[in-house]
């Protein structure tokens, strides 16, 4: 390995000095190599063991590395979705001395699966609605924060399971742009556009390679611009109503803490005659939920899974009411007799299927239908037990599926065709429905 191998990484981590740059990523051995499923992409990537974490490699020109690691730290920055850039390496040479192009080195996602990973699994049209309703409000986030993305798509989109829906992550800010402030109108509605069309074709592909069913890619790919338009609208609109109705103010921000944002301020303008109010809201930020939960526990977990959390928080803090005890106390007893419990009951080889915040969510689906069927209350610990023994036990071995030779193969593309990942779980479709699909 040439002396002029030049590594500008965000942390110092020594053990990258130890992988064999000298080499094309092709060429790289299987035993660097993790086997983790890849998404179509016009770069050869790969993914590398690191210490105790899991690496993604693309190599790349080296002005384009550098340019797309700078706007990951920005959109880090800025609160926004994103995967973490972590390195680039560049000057390097094979044994012969012969230039090798550098690479932008990110951190892997956990519980995250390639988008072409789901192909093998079967694409169902209400997952991929989810999939979409999930990258709208990506796409919002980004532009409140004046991102243009270029790209949007689902296969360069990364997505994790966020209790029984989607939670949205860019993967790839190549094509990206940042301004000063909100965008226009007319490059929101371009970014739409390339989403619309770009969706519809992955869609396409899906139905052609007969991994899809039941599913129309125009009418799935146009619910973007629909659900994107009306998050849009409930952040940004200005309401008018009467004086008298000053409790739509609350109910506003009520609405928008329910999208999971948080309100920096509200603009309130009476108008000359005093009968009509405008109120327009400045969002500050999404993660209204997790922020919450984070403050209450300590628990660091995805949007919807800290609303569900914090529901049963609700439910255990009426259950046990006792005065005296604030919500801070109670929120922490609940965590040391409740959801700590939850976790340490399932088996240490089978921790790594999901995050414990996914499980907890599972146990209490399950306990829900299990009351159901037996028609009384089941306690929480026969609910683990159960959950164990017959939805856990049986879903799917995920360090096998991984190392399949047909999802991790590597596949370039004649023109750029961007990369992400995602998981599958649907357990809000209809009831039960999460269980046939474990």
């Amino acid at each position: 390995m040439p002396s002029s191998l030049s590594i500008t990484a965000a942390t110092a981590e020594p053990e990258l000095l130890d992988l064999p740059w000298h080499l094309p990523l092709e060429q790289w051995p299987s035993d660097r190599i993790a086997a983790l499923p890849k998404g179509l992409s016009r770069h050869t990537v790969r993914f590398a063991h690191l210490a105790d974490h899991v690496i993604a490699i693309k190599e790349t020109q080296l002005e384009l590395a550098k340019r797309e690691y700078e706007m990951l730290r920005k959109l880090e920055k800025l609160d926004v979705p994103c995967v973490e850039p972590f390195a680039i390496i560049s000057n390097r040479h094979d044994s012969e001395g012969s230039p090798l192009p550098a690479v932008l080195i990110t951190r892997h996602l956990k519980f995250s699966l390639p988008y072409r990973a789901m192909w093998s699994q079967g694409l169902r049209a209400q997952t991929a609605s989810r999939l979409v309703d999930a990258l709208a409000l990506l796409l919002v986030r980004l532009h409140l924060a004046g991102f243009f993305w270029g790209d949007v798509s689902l296969s360069n989109t990364l997505f994790r399971r966020d209790a029984g829906r989607f939670a949205a992550y860019l993967v790839d800010a190549e094509t990206g742009q940042l301004y000063e402030g909100r965008l226009s109108n007319g490059q929101r509605e371009n970014d739409l556009e390339i989403a619309r069309v770009n969706i519809a074709g992955e869609l396409m592909d899906l139905l052609a390679s007969g991994k899809a069913s039941d599913i129309d890619p125009a009418v799935i790919s146009d619910g973007i611009v629909e659900k994107y338009r009306g998050l849009w609208k409930e952040l940004t609109a200005v309401d008018v109503f009467d004086a008298s109705e000053t409790w739509r103010i609350s109910r506003r921000v009520q609405r928008l803490n329910e999208l999971g944002f948080d309100i920096e301020e509200l603009s309130m303008v009476r108008d000359e005659t005093g009968h009509t109010v405008r109120i327009q809201p400045k969002v500050v930020d999404a993660g209204h939920h997790a922020r919450r939960l984070l403050l209450l526990t300590g628990l660091d977990v995805e949007e919807n899974q800290a609303r569900r959390l914090l529901n049963d928080i609700d439910q255990y803090r009426l259950n046990n009411s006792r005065p005296g005890a604030d919500e801070e106390v109670m929120a922490h007893e609940w965590l040391s007799t409740v959801y700590e419990p939850v976790v340490s009951a399932i088996p240490s080889e089978m921790t790594g299927k999901l995050e414990p915040a996914e499980i907890f969510h599972e146990v209490l689906e399950h306990r829900w239908y299990m009351s159901e069927s037996k028609g009384e209350d089941v306690s929480l610990t026969d609910a683990v037990r159960s959950y164990v023994a017959d939805i856990l036990t049986s879903r799917r071995d995920e360090a096998a599926y991984l190392g399949t030779t047909a999802i991790t193969e590597n596949i370039t593309l004649p023109e750029p065709v961007p990369t992400g990942v995602i998981q599958v779980l649907d357990d809000d479709e209809e009831e039960g429905d999460w269980r046939d699909k474990v």
